[in-house]
């Protein structure tokens, strides 16, 4: 039995379709499944059972013999939320209980952290722990996530295995339902099929051409072979940065967008808007040299691979994982 939070969202059905697709069957799906739309990354894959967020404790307690693995993947992710309570209930206060049971259970887990606690890179994107407590995250997501990284390295008592992956830009399908917080590359397709054209923001640095912002993107199905690398690993407990290692431009996920399509790149340039300019990331880049030691040795999708069979295979099909 593996249990995965964020059942419903991008991440975690993604993830239960990759453990359906190695012959997982007893996922134990957990979300609030009120939204309609959220739901259809579940149609046709194989779950156990559903349970709402708000029962996982009161089902761990009668069940918790049966469980073999905790994929803790959910959260509250908008970026654009000021909200502290909002992120102190769902984010930290309940992967809190998530860790406790883990320990009290004997589970070992896998959770979302995020890059968002990297801020503005001022301490650089090293994934070494005794660095994070001097992260600068930039909004109230960013920092409820470190503020769990911090507590939970802190905690006397820890499940005999964990990982905290600190996700740098995920793309990929099932972001249908995300709307204003989907991947750049969703907003691209739409942006391009319905216009012909791409809108990126300019730059405000003088060290920074327009659309020569850089982020490091990775693909959801790259993501979830690591997930999936550290359930069967169960060694080396610690919080290890996920991305690619290498920074790409929005310029170059552009270009590779209009290519998937096969039109002519036509990009413009419009000004970041105000109320973001001065919290806006100009370059992130994880260092990978962390997981790659405990023996992670699989290369990541290149990004043109990523947004070609992400727009081909899924956008343009309106088609799930």
């Amino acid at each position: 039995m593996i249990i995965v939070t964020g059942a419903a969202g991008f991440i975690g059905s993604c993830l239960i379709q990759k453990l359906n697709e190695l012959k997982f069957r007893y996922i134990i799906a957990v979300d609030d499944f009120s939204n309609a739309e959220k739901n259809l990354n579940l149609a046709n894959k194989a779950i156990m059972e559903r349970v709402d967020r708000k029962d996982l404790f009161a089902w761990l307690e009668k069940n918790n013999r049966e469980v073999e693995f905790f994929f803790h993947i959910g959260a509250r992710t908008d970026t654009t939320e000021f909200d502290t309570a909002i992120f102190d209930e769902l984010n930290l206060d309940y992967s809190k209980k998530v860790w406790e049971a883990c320990v009290n259970y004997q589970i070992p887990l896998v959770y979302a952290s995020s890059a968002a606690t990297y801020g503005l890179g001022e301490n650089g994107y090293e994934d070494k722990e005794e660095l994070i407590s001097s992260l600068k995250p930039l909004n109230p997501y960013g920092d409820s996530k470190n503020d769990f990284d911090i507590w939970a390295l802190n905690q006397p008592k820890k499940p005999f295995f964990f990982a905290g992956l600190k996700f740098f830009n995920v793309y990929g399908p099932n972001e249908y339902h995300k709307g204003r917080m989907a991947s750049v590359i969703w907003h691209a397709y739409q942006q391009i099929t319905k216009n012909g054209t791409l809108n990126l923001f300019k730059s405000h640095r003088s060290d920074f051409k327009d659309g020569e912002q850089m982020r490091d993107f990775i693909y959801v199905k790259d993501l979830i072979d690591v997930c999936i690398y550290l359930m069967e690993h169960r060694k080396n407990s610690g919080i290890y940065n996920l991305g690619t290692g290498k920074a790409r431009s929005f310029n170059d996920l552009g270009v590779a967008t209009f290519q998937a399509l096969g039109l002519t790149p036509t990009i413009q340039y419009i000004d970041t808007p105000a109320d973001i300019r001065d919290k806006y990331q100009y370059f992130t880049e994880a260092t990978m040299q962390k997981l790659r030691s405990i023996g992670y040795d699989k290369p990541f999708t290149s990004l043109e691979d990523g947004v070609e069979d992400y727009v081909q295979n899924y956008l343009v099909k309106q088609l799930y994982y």
